[in-house]
């Protein structure tokens, strides 16, 4: 296993937060994107986690950020999904 693969860390975030650990599955998240902020799918995922944490704030930064980098990656689909994660936070505040 590779610690510094993205996908691998992305999967402990994932199995983190699975477990309850959020502030670990937090601190993998954020340790990915700041290793590789080009990986888009992890602003999706630790949005929704700062969602469940209670930092909608700090999820709509994510999200924003997530969103400008899948558009200059051309990936519609995860900008597609951010923004509907965007919205979705807009509309439970």
């Amino acid at each position: 296993m590779d610690a510094n693969d993205g996908f691998t860390r992305f999967a402990l975030a994932m199995e983190y937060w699975k477990a309850g650990m959020l502030d670990e599955a937090f601190a993998t998240f954020r340790d990915l994107l700041k290793r590789d902020p080009g990986y888009v799918g992890a602003y999706y995922h630790l949005g929704k986690l700062l969602t469940e944490m209670g930092s909608a704030e700090k999820a709509r930064f994510v999200y924003e950020k997530g969103i400008e980098c899948a558009v200059e990656q051309n990936d519609n689909h995860a900008a597609s999904e951010l923004r509907q994660a965007l919205v979705e936070l807009d509309w439970n505040d």
